[in-house]
């Protein structure tokens, strides 16, 4: 391994520079205000009232299925009470010039308003479709749903939604949206433009070589059938393209070397046994000889957030 790419890897802890103070850097380490129990449920959603804002017992199931899901957070109405609470708290906030996203942001961001942050139901969708409705486990953590509106929001706005699945959400809790409750512990809000500008660039690479590769390899990972962060194998890849620019920085390499990015998989590890480690293999076709070159990673998914097993190095099939 290059001098070089063990600098990139190392900047894995270094916080992003964004003049948005809104956003949390996508490769900060993650905070998580709670324990985890590995042994704690996801269960029944027996207290969720209709206001968007019940409760999940998560000591009510026997399995924990974990999500690390990236899509856009939206705020909607459960119910028309909800909506026109919200339309009075309007009424008595400063909105003369802005537009309705502004205005609305600037309702929710009020303190005195927090109630109807409460009163919202959270809809994150993926892919243009209605993936989870969001409940903080934390209740101190309804900041984060905040933040993720943003006053002018931008086709490539990224949300990153991390915690424990739950049930399907009863008809009565977002105005007969029926999809399943995730209870976050951590929400990342960022735009993709600002992802990429975070993620260090070899020396030996031009913005204009780099840029156009990592923006590639990020859109592949997303556009990945059914990548909706609930599985194991989405969980590796989500994370990879959240907290680890090797990815990118060995796909403006090989584009540079005249290969095409030709296969992303994920696999589990032979070093599995008590733990879940996967390997996610990156393979690339020379455009000319049809060589084949393969790199990978291993990634222990055993708990709420994925981490690094071994970093990227080439993949010999056996």
């Amino acid at each position: 391994m290059t001098e070089q790419t063990e600098t990139m890897e190392q900047s894995l802890d270094q916080p992003v520079k964004t003049n948005d103070m809104r956003a949390p850097a996508p490769y900060s380490e993650v905070r998580s205000n709670t324990a985890i129990s590995p042994q704690a449920g996801a269960g029944t959603c027996s207290s969720c009232g209709g206001n968007g804002g019940g409760g999940m017992n998560l000591n009510d199931a026997t399995t924990i299925s974990y999500v690390y899901a990236i899509g856009r957070v939206e705020a909607r109405f459960p119910n028309l009470a909800a909506e026109k609470e919200f339309a009075q708290a309007t009424g008595r906030t400063e909105t003369a010039g802005k537009t309705d996203q502004q205005a609305f942001h600037a309702v929710l961001s009020q303190r005195q308003n927090r109630y109807l942050v409460r009163q919202l139901c959270w809809v994150l969708t993926i892919q243009g479709l209605e993936t989870y409705l969001l409940q903080p486990r934390d209740p101190a953590d309804i900041d984060m749903l905040v933040d993720a509106i943003r006053p002018m929001p931008a086709p490539n706005d990224i949300d990153v939604v991390i915690g424990l699945r739950g049930p399907i959400a009863p008809p009565d809790m977002c105005n007969g949206l029926m999809v399943p409750i995730i209870v976050f512990d951590q929400i990342y809000s960022f735009g993709r433009d600002e992802l990429i500008k975070a993620i260090p660039k070899p020396e030996k690479l031009t913005d204009k070589q780099f840029g156009p590769a990592a923006e590639e390899l990020f859109d592949r990972i997303m556009q990945m059938t059914d990548n909706a962060g609930a599985t194991d194998e989405h969980r590796v890849l989500n994370y990879l393209a959240m907290r680890y620019p090797a990815i990118y920085a060995k796909a403006a390499e090989k584009y540079g070397g005249d290969y095409s990015m030709t296969g992303v998989e994920v696999i589990p590890s032979s070093l599995s046994s008590t733990r879940k480690i996967f390997k996610a293999i990156f393979s690339y076709t020379h455009r000319n000889t049809d060589f084949t070159e393969k790199f990978f990673v291993r990634v222990d998914a055993t708990e709420e957030f994925p981490f690094l097993v071994t970093k990227m190095s080439p993949y010999y099939d056996h």
